[in-house]
């Protein structure tokens, strides 16, 4: 197997990865909460963790990937107070609506998707043996955890507990026997959804959610933990605090977060209401195009989204997916027999490029790397090809390259658009020299009205020296 770094949030360093189980990779990810559209900031870590799990499988490791729901939250309770209804149905709408946004997008489905509405009592039980371990107390109904208990605190984060304290980091209570400790557990309050515990009536706090779900579904320690960078702290901080005072292990081996996706230098998301649906999009863009956008820049780094962008973005991934679908035609037409020196040359400068694009994913998963030899494949094949090769073992190799990199592991191919759009210009072809034979033949009225009725498809049609054009 090929040897991968990752950049580790915990160390800040990129480490070599070492399975805790041989051969099987185990990996938790936050997930949303269930309040609005899903949007493109939801989808760059969701496509992200796509692309290292099909990675992991073709490198022969079993996967087991675990993402979360948060349907319990402030957020979905204020707005099922707005629309009259139970906070769990707005749950339920929004979930349904993620899922189908994430199948649209061609993104494996995890193998387990726990919401924390089922798994009460796991919370409970948590929190409980964190009371028991003197980690957290109770006050009034609520449980807290004590900060001051776990001496590592801040080690994700790399801030200190006494500059936190002295910030305005942490949320005011007076409750709290330090400014810096948590909810793990909240009384109930009327018109909220609420559980009995042995403390009284309540609901979880958010941190402690993912550290009893995580703990339930992959054990004590597990091999990732994802999210964005945006969860770095408090979320995952006191994830870990949690966890590893209640278990006295480590919660996950490497901690990779994701950049934010901005909108007019602001982070997207739902809070701000500077979002873009994914709904609307994939209406409107192909999803291997929306997918091209996500990886063509480094998971770790930010990325910019504004009008036009993923029209610019078109451009190169048109011409990817126009090289694999030429490649596929050329290679039902090519011909075998003894290799020239021109197609060895050919054959190992792909093998050469293959290993180029491992070496990207092994690298801290570099789909932008990846990408840009992808490119470079097809400049290889295109200058093969005018050299005259056409042996059917090189255009199968490319072929091979393209299929298995560009469209299973990283998903941007979608060759039936492509397909789509060629038939498109066919037909368009068709009609254009079927109108300027009706002009030839002065019958202009019928001329005209294949202009018109295609301009009601919302098709322009220029007549111009050189003869009809068409656009959308």
């Amino acid at each position: 197997m090929a040897e991968i770094r990752v950049y580790n949030t915990l160390s800040q360093e990129k480490e070599v990865f070492v399975p805790r189980k041989p051969g099987q990779v185990s990996i938790y990810v936050c997930g949303v909460t269930p309040y609005s559209d899903t949007h493109l900031g939801h989808a760059r870590p969701s496509v992200v963790w796509d692309v290292i799990i099909r990675f992991f499988r073709w490198l022969g490791y079993e996967t087991l990937h675990v993402q979360n729901f948060t349907d319990v939250d402030d957020k979905i309770i204020k707005k099922a107070q707005e629309e009259g209804v139970s906070a769990l149905e707005i749950s339920k709408r929004y979930i349904a609506e993620y899922l189908a946004s994430m199948d649209a997008l061609g993104v494996l489905r995890a193998d387990q998707y726990p919401k924390v509405s089922e798994h009460i009592d796991d919370i409970i039980k948590l929190v409980d043996q964190l009371v028991r371990k003197e980690h957290a107390y109770s006050a009034n109904g609520d449980v807290f955890f004590r900060v001051a208990s776990f001496p590592e605190y801040g080690k994700l984060s790399k801030q200190k507990l006494e500059e936190l304290r002295q910030g305005t980091r942490f949320e005011v209570d007076p409750k709290k026997k330090d400014a810096a400790d948590f909810a793990l557990w909240k009384s109930a309050k009327p018109g909220e959804p609420a559980w009995e515990s042995p403390w009284g009536e309540g609901r979880p706090g958010w941190h402690i959610e993912c550290s009893a779900m995580s703990l339930k579904y992959l054990g004590e320690a597990f091999d990732f933990h994802g999210g964005g960078n945006d969860l770095i702290f408090p979320h995952h901080e006191n994830e870990i605090a949690q966890s590893e005072a209640a278990t006295g292990e480590p919660l996950a081996r490497y901690w990779v977060h994701s950049g934010m996706i901005t909108l007019k230098e602001e982070k997207m998301s739902k809070s701000l209401g500077n979002f873009i649906s994914l709904k609307q999009l994939l209406e409107k863009y192909p999803r291997g195009l929306l997918r091209f956008y996500l990886l063509s820049t480094h998971y770790r780094s930010g990325l910019e989204y504004y009008e036009g962008k993923l029209e610019e973005m078109g451009k190169g991934w048109s011409r990817l997916n126009e090289a694999a679908l030429k490649l596929q035609e050329d290679l039902a037409q090519a011909q075998g027999g003894e290799l020239s020196s021109l197609d060895q040359e050919a054959l190992e400068k792909l093998d050469t490029l293959e290993k180029g694009i491992i070496d990207a994913l092994s690298d801290d998963f570099n789909t932008a790397m990846a990408l840009g030899v992808l490119f470079e494949a097809v400049r290889d094949i295109n200058s093969y090809k005018h050299q005259g090769g056409y042996h059917s073992q090189v255009l199968q190799k490319g072929w091979d390259v393209l299929r298995l990199w560009a469209g299973d592991i990283l998903g941007v191919l979608q060759l039936e658009k492509q397909q789509q759009e060629g038939l498109t210009d066919s037909l368009m072809q068709i009609l254009l020299s079927l109108r300027e034979e009706l002009r030839k033949q002065k019958n202009f009225a019928l001329a005209d009205q294949i202009r018109d009725q295609l301009a009601e498809l919302g098709v322009v049609v220029e007549d111009t020296p050189q003869g009809p054009r068409w656009k959308v």
